[in-house]
């Protein structure tokens, strides 16, 4: 009973922004939108640094596992969120992104900005190679392929000569400078933590350019995807997470959406992987172990499957919550599963769900394939009493 009291307030403040949001014109919006950007244009300052990672850099933290865990459950929302289909092997794309960043960037000299273009359209292809022969599939059916499927690129990495196996590529180059312009010196620059900064070089050293390269991708990425969630396509992947047949009996073509879903996803975890290669200068099958997607899904779930700003809530306290007590060396990592654990039990809809995903679960549709459709819930365990009667 005190744990509940203490999740409770999540589901409060949750209704309460949502009924304030839903009541707000276009302009009040706007204002919202350009003081959230704000924020994050300021967030690598060494005032809030020192705050949020006292034993980490806080500028490269940002960078990666931040942005990147937020980039890649944003993607991963699409397909587990929003098409309710369940893949264990969303790191696959990521690592072909990177590899794409590492093989076309190392051996053939090409601009970042045009390897983020083929990364992505040959990480949305290998999510069309994958969805196409096993989308029929559902369920755990559907989730042990994608694993196998992520385990197969992991291990091609480490046997294909090309890419020099276990060593994998180094000397990756960094995206070509963009301007030498530089903030100046001086309050309020130094307090923002930008004084001197130039955020269009590309380094080794200084990994806050890095950070406004993954905020420009995510920032595009969130108004494709609310642009796709308020339109026909993102109606069709509702329709299809609450009930796959009542959708197809309907007329929607259930197979072609969820190769969609599929596709754009892989495209998004293929455009974090490009970023993330063109920092790393170092790329190796291990930075892309099958870890990494139970992580991008526990922090998707976590936030609220299907609400975008609470899978990017999830993401980030996935990332973050570990660095910031790694002075509890390897107890952090128990403590932190004690508190997932905790949280799913308690709150299993995620912290900011969507109203949607909270009636599915109280139905006991889960809306994440048949894994989640076998949870009942607390509404469906009386129905299932009162029928006994």
């Amino acid at each position: 009973m005190a744990l509940n009291l203490v999740f409770a307030p999540f589901g409060v403040v949750a209704d309460v922004l949502r009924d304030w949001w839903s009541v707000q014109g276009r302009g009040m919006r706007w204002v919202v939108y350009g003081l959230l950007v704000l924020f994050a244009l300021v967030l690598p300052s060494d005032v809030i640094g020192d705050v949020m990672s006292p034993h980490t850099e806080w500028q490269t933290l940002l960078f990666f596992p931040i942005g990147g865990y937020i980039l890649l459950a944003i993607g991963l929302n699409v397909v587990v969120g929003q098409a309710g289909l369940l893949d264990l092997g969303y790191v696959a794309f990521f690592a072909v992104g990177g590899y794409t960043m590492a093989i076309f960037g190392k051996y053939h000299g090409w601009n970042f900005w045009e390897i983020l273009v083929v990364g992505v359209l040959i990480a949305a292809l290998s999510g069309i190679v994958l969805g196409a022969p096993t989308l029929r599939l559902r369920g755990d059916y559907l989730a042990i392929v994608t694993l196998g499927f992520g385990e197969i690129i992991r291990i091609s990495a480490q046997n294909w000569d090309y890419v020099n196996g276990p060593n994998g590529i180094s000397g990756i180059p960094h995206p070509p400078n963009l301007s030498e312009w530089s903030f100046p010196d001086g309050q309020p620059w130094e307090f923002l933590g930008v004084a001197g900064m130039s955020p269009f070089t590309y380094g080794a050293l200084d990994g806050r350019p890095y950070y406004y390269l993954m905020l420009v991708v995510i920032i595009a990425v969130i108004i494709f995807c609310k642009r796709l969630e308020n339109s026909r396509v993102g109606r069709s992947w509702a329709a299809i997470r609450e009930d796959e047949d009542a959708a197809e009996l309907m007329g929607v073509p259930t197979f072609k959406f969820k190769l969609a879903a599929f596709a754009i996803g892989a495209a998004i975890g293929g455009a974090a992987g490009v970023v993330y290669g063109s920092q790393a200068t170092s790329i190796i099958p291990n930075n892309f172990p099958f870890i990494l997607s139970a992580t991008i899904l526990a922090a998707v779930v976590l936030g609220g499957s299907g609400n975008l700003p609470g899978v990017m809530v999830g993401a980030f306290l996935v990332a973050w919550l570990p660095e910031y007590f790694r002075g509890l060396a390897e107890y952090r990592i128990l403590i932190f599963g004690g508190a997932l654990v905790v949280m799913m039990a308690l709150r299993p809809e995620g912290i900011l769900p969507s109203r949607r995903r909270q009636a599915e679960l109280a139905e006991g549709t889960g809306g994440m394939g048949s894994l989640g459709a076998e949870v009942g819930g607390p509404d469906t365990h009386a129905a299932a009493v009162e029928g006994a009667k």
